[in-house]
């Protein structure tokens, strides 16, 4: 089907502040059901389905969709994009207001696949770390500048709170970039899919709380080192930051970009005696 002449036939008019830019070239869909690694086993969820074209290349796949949108005037479309098809369940709600562990008891594992609406990329992929215990991975479509964040090293400009965050829970990379002409309407910038391989625990630290507000202490000022972070955020003594540094092995003058995840794990685990979590 043309997606153009579909949405024209129902009289769809883009929302901006949805951030709605669609994909229609096949090429592109099949090549991102492929490399989220679904099979007639996986139930996906797709955050932000838009005209139906990712859902319908992800139902001929999967096991079952269930399709999140917040746009009501997509029904019409949704009814002829994806006419005929059992295995999905389009869903007309706010997916950052679900409460995922009711919606998990009734679903069970899954992965999610989705051209995120440019918006909201950053809280929703951080709703699924944060609060999801069922999603098994995530291969999502984000600007190109966010999927570099999410999938950076450390020592690098783009490497910051969100990577070391996708970092607790799994491995995050770069998988494909995509050019701003595959989208209609066209954005002004280029993106990429990035995938986000869970593996839970694999960081080995005591607290997932602790090494969350570890990670927000050490990028509350990118300017400030680490030992100033730690006495302005946790309210530390002078000597207290430079102790939890000696004791965690890291330079008193480091900042957070230079620190690993499992750095960031192990300076977690020695202030856990000293702090409150909230």
């Amino acid at each position: 089907m043309e997606l153009r002449s579909v949405l024209e036939k129902h009289g769809f008019q883009f929302k901006k502040q949805f951030g709605q830019n669609f994909i229609s070239d096949q090429n592109l869909l099949a090549s991102i059901v492929a490399a989220s690694g679904i099979d007639e086993n996986t139930t996906v969820v797709e955050i932000g389905c838009g005209a139906g074209t990712l859902t319908r290349a992800l139902a001929e796949k999967a096991k079952q969709v269930y399709a999140f949108d917040v746009d009501t005037a997509l029904q019409p479309v949704l009814a002829e994009t994806l006419a005929g098809l059992e295995n999905v369940e389009v869903i007309f709600r706010d997916f950052s207001k679900v409460n995922l562990l009711e919606f998990e008891r009734e679903i069970g594992d899954y992965t999610v696949v989705a051209n995120l609406p440019y918006y909201i990329t950053t809280p929703l992929v951080v709703k699924l770390l944060e609060e999801s215990e069922r999603v098994q991975g995530i291969s999502v479509m984000v600007q190109e500048e966010v999927a570099e964040r999410f999938a950076a090293q450390e020592n690098t400009p783009e490497y910051g709170a969100i990577t070391a965050a996708i970092a607790l829970k799994g491995r995050a990379k770069i998988v494909k970039r995509v050019s701003r002409n595959l989208f209609y309407p066209r954005p002004n910038v280029d993106s990429a899919v990035v995938k986000i391989e869970f593996e839970r625990g694999r960081l080995g630290e005591k607290s997932e709380k602790a090494y969350r507000q570890t990670v927000k202490c050490a990028f509350l000022n990118r300017r400030k080192t680490l030992e100033n972070n730690l006495v302005n955020y946790f309210s530390l003594t002078r000597e207290q930051a430079k102790t939890v540094l000696r004791e965690a092995g890291i330079d008193e003058k480091a900042r957070g970009e230079t620190l690993s995840p499992e750095r960031f794990a192990r300076l977690s685990d020695v202030l856990l005696p000293l702090i409150k979590l909230d």
